[in-house]
């Protein structure tokens, strides 16, 4: 960070967290790289479900104590949430342990409670509303210290069970509840009423909401941890794999919608078309999981055990070393993603798709022998 014998401002971005259950570990590997090089400021947070957890988690320890309060509350966060996993009665088998497989899928228990997920309400199957995350997020986020937090801005979504809009709640209105109505899934939970009015996850609406960084933060700069995959070359086959390709559809559409928005103005800007008109161009960043997840099922989500945390950690910091070392220059200057290529209806081929950097390869590699 020093420059000429200067240590250099850190660049200011905003962060645009996603959901995906236990997969937010992997932000949590992101994130942490990122406080620790120092070299990234962080102007705005937007955040749903599991991003809306790594989101408060961040906020509530650098309030506290800057970036190394940061991340040690992120810590202290997942590990809580891998202790309160414990004594969930979905566990991996014997067998999956033993081949290193993190995937839920062959536990009976698991098929059970899919199967009742599919036939019976929350309504019906757990009426006290019971949900072990929201002691953990009650337990371990200081939400006075989160809503007094004036460094950096940070934004929650839900989505509004009556009307089916998003509704981004700021730094001075977030509370617990406002949190697990982002983590609402509304097949496993009741809705989550806040004044009056139930919501559900915030990825039906924005996984996660880019549009508050447009009217209230100074940076035009956005950095997507993104861990939904929007492209597949797989064509799922079993129910499971259909379900799970029909969550992910549905929770990157209003990303993509957003995406559309940001490169429209961007194109009309470059013509000369807005000039005098307070429009801006967002130049747009991001780290991917894609490399992960695609070797993962979607009942890993579920799978709060501390080792599979850790290597999701592990990868997540990987991938926000590469980012660094591939994009850090271009932040400030130019966008490093392209959104012309991400709303285009057709595949990309192989070979225009940015390859994984090299140390997350090695980490997948390292991790792979390792559980061989």
């Amino acid at each position: 960070m020093a420059k000429n014998g200067k240590a250099e401002k850190p660049k200011l971005v905003n962060l645009a967290l996603q959901g995906g259950g236990s997969h937010g570990a992997f932000t949590w590997g992101v994130l942490d790289a990122l406080l620790e090089d120092g070299r990234l400021a962080f102007d705005g947070i937007s955040g749903t479900s599991a991003g809306a957890m790594n989101a408060v988690a961040l906020v509530d320890g650098y309030e506290r104590d800057g970036r190394d309060g940061a991340r040690e509350a992120l810590h202290d966060f997942w590990y809580a949430v891998s202790l309160k996993g414990r004594f969930s009665p979905v566990q991996r088998t014997p067998i999956d342990m033993l081949w290193g497989n993190w995937s839920m899928e062959n536990s009976p228990s698991y098929r059970i409670f899919d199967l009742y997920s599919r036939v019976f309400s929350p309504y019906d199957l757990n009426p006290l509303d019971l949900n072990p995350l929201r002691d953990v997020v009650e337990r371990r986020v200081d939400f006075d210290r989160v809503r007094r937090c004036t460094a950096i801005k940070t934004f929650v979504s839900a989505t509004n069970v009556w009307t089916g809009k998003v509704r981004v709640f700021d730094h001075n209105e977030i509370t617990p509840d406002v949190v697990m109505a982002s983590a609402c899934i509304p097949t496993i939970f009741q809705a989550v009423e806040i004044d009056g009015v139930p919501y559900w996850d915030g990825g039906f609406g924005g996984n996660p909401a880019l549009f508050p960084f447009f009217y209230d933060s100074g940076t035009d700069d956005c950095l997507l941890v993104q861990i939904n995959p929007i492209e597949t070359r797989k064509t799922p086959r079993t129910a499971l794999e259909i379900q799970d390709r029909m969550n992910e559809i549905t929770f990157n559409a209003g990303l993509l919608r957003e995406f559309r928005a940001i490169e429209f103005v961007r194109r009309l800007i470059n013509a000369g078309r807005l000039e005098g008109m307070n429009y801006r161009d967002i130049r747009m960043h991001r780290i991917a999981a894609d490399a992960v997840v695609e070797e993962l099922s979607a009942s890993s989500k579920i799978n709060a055990e501390w080792n599979f945390l850790l290597y999701l950690k592990e990868m997540g910091r990987a991938a926000a070393a590469d980012f660094l070392e591939q994009s850090f220059d271009a932040v400030g200057e130019r966008a490093t993603l392209d959104l012309s290529e991400e709303i285009s209806p057709h595949i990309l081929p192989e070979a225009s798709k940015k390859t994984t950097g090299h140390r997350m390869r090695e980490a997948m590699n390292r991790l792979r022998t390792k559980r061989g």
